[in-house]
């Protein structure tokens, strides 16, 4: 058999594994968005069932066996095939080793944790999400131990399955550098920063008028409508099913129009990457496959590169003027831009202002390596968060609900949340690429946002499955990652804004 037919008879066997996975991934999507309380655990269990018979698929002896030989001999196939072996090599080197009961068992834990979750936040209880916060964490370990790859720590591990070549040590190093420099930028603004105007940002719009902005904001984003779904949820996620199927979650506060702008925009940015891969790469079985802290990147670009920029607020001003009524009637251009930008550490991560968004992540990193690692118990997350906040950020931590519970994250695979950071790093280095080839300020402020997303389809989305990210920031940038361009950033903007000597 040549590897042309092997590979097409592998790509037969992913066109019903895919299948499995994206009925899989809509029952998660139903159940984050609409299931009913009462009916989480049948969600749950159905998830299970299902992922039951995936495991089948995709540890059957023949569909492995061609995994493996095209992996040893691709020759004959194209470089996106090549990268789509690439990938299934690696999960099958991951996952080789488990057992169906064991799967079916994770699967189990990991929906039920949700559902825990949302109950614990609900009532600011963490006791009701305790047990499946340790199976969950019990079963991570369980799952690393059976690899034939034996890694210096569970975390890094985790590490290395949702950023490709990170480590604990490259991180520990990347958060030393933001904490060193983002941490002194704050004391000042607190000392010496001039006073912002925010009262309000706490101002009612009615949540009608809200809805119609994300879908502006969306369509101006440049995502095909016809294409695209919107919904809310607890905590707002973006889901593809291919680039003809993605969804988009929010949330509405009656009393934080803002907060809405700026969820839909960071969404969004998922999505426009979900939607703009080549067609290759999906005919190949290869879209989609960006690391988490690449995912990030996008999002957070347009959250905060360009979606808090002066050229930005700009734009929208009029649009947010027309639809809020006289809710910022008062309200100039100047004093929107200052108070979006207002660098007040708080207690929510996704509310968090641009400067110390990152330090409420190094303290998920610092908690997540601790306790994956088994250097703390689960039981002592709470008061080490609570801790940890008044430390890094001067804040008093409330509640658990508004604490450890804030975010779904833990109730699925850990690792993840450095993305944020690493993305936020990777952007800055893009835009300094961007700015090189136009006038991104003058092209957002013209309301010509296809130009950014023309440059990043051609530069970004074309590579973004195909490389890992050291390649690929390296390939768009000419770099590897460096992150004094995003702290100088941080320092550029936060200085002028605050007009501190």
């Amino acid at each position: 058999m040549t590897n042309e037919q092997k590979w097409k008879k592998l790509s037969a066997r992913l066109e019903e594994i895919d299948a499995y996975k994206r009925t899989l991934g809509k029952l998660q999507f139903d159940m984050e968005c609409c299931a009913p309380e009462e009916g989480l655990a049948q969600a749950g269990e159905d998830m299970s069932r299902i992922g039951r018979q995936l495991h089948k698929l995709t540890h059957a002896k023949a569909y492995q066996e061609l995994i493996v030989q095209l992996h040893a001999d691709s020759e004959g196939l194209t470089p996106v095939q090549k990268r789509a072996v690439e990938l299934l090599y690696r999960d099958y080197v991951r996952t080789k080793n488990i057992p169906a009961s064991l799967a079916y068992q994770a699967d189990r834990i990991q929906n039920r944790a949700y559902g825990d979750w949302l109950a614990a936040k609900k009532n600011s209880d963490f006791s009701r999400f305790r047990d499946s916060f340790a199976a969950q964490v019990e079963n991570t370990r369980k799952l690393i131990d059976l690899r034939d790859r034996k890694y210096g720590s569970y975390y890094s591990a985790c590490l290395d399955d949702t950023e490709p070549g990170g480590s604990e040590e490259q991180l520990d190093a990347f958060f030393a550098a933001l904490k060193a420099r983002i941490v002194p930028l704050l004391r000042r603004i607190r000392l010496e920063g001039k006073p912002i105007r925010e009262d309000f940002l706490s101002r009612p719009c009615p949540i009608a008028r809200q809805e119609e902005m994300s879908r502006w904001l969306l369509r101006l984003e440049g995502l095909r409508e016809s294409a695209l779904v919107l919904m809310t949820t607890e905590h707002p996620f973006t889901e593809t099913f291919g680039p003809r199927d993605v969804r988009v979650t929010t949330h509405y506060y009656e009393e934080n129009f803002i907060s809405n702008i700026f969820t839909t925009l960071h969404e969004g940015g998922h999505a426009l990457l979900m939607q703009n891969e080549p067609a290759e790469l999906t005919e190949n079985h290869c879209d989609n496959c960006a690391s988490n802290g690449q995912h990030e990147c996008v999002s957070r670009f347009y959250e905060n590169l360009i979606g808090r920029s002066e050229a930005f607020i700009h734009l929208i001003y009029p649009k947010l003027r027309r639809l809020s009524g006289d809710t910022f009637a008062d309200v100039s251009e100047r004093e929107l831009y200052e108070a979006v930008n207002v660098a007040r550490p708080g207690l929510i991560r996704t509310e968090a202002d641009e400067l110390s968004y990152c330090l409420h992540i190094l303290i998920r990193y610092e908690l997540e390596k601790a306790f994956v690692n088994g250097a703390i118990t689960v039981d002592q997350v709470p008061g080490l968060w609570k801790e940890k906040y008044k430390e890094y950020l001067g804040v008093e931590v409330p509640d658990d609900s508004r604490g450890c519970l804030q975010d779904v994250h833990w109730t699925m695979d850990y690792g993840y949340f450095p993305s944020y950071a690493l993305g936020n790093a990777y952007g800055a280095q893009i835009l300094r690429a961007m700015r090189r080839d136009f006038d991104v300020d003058a092209a957002v402020r013209a309301g010509e946002l296809d130009r950014v997303k023309d440059w990043l389809t051609e530069r970004v989305f074309s590579i973004v499955s195909l490389k890992d990210p050291d390649d690929w920031i390296r390939a768009v940038t000419g770099e590897g990652l460096n992150v004094e361009y995003y702290l100088d950033y941080l320092e550029d903007k936060f200085t002028r804004l605050y007009e501190l000597p």
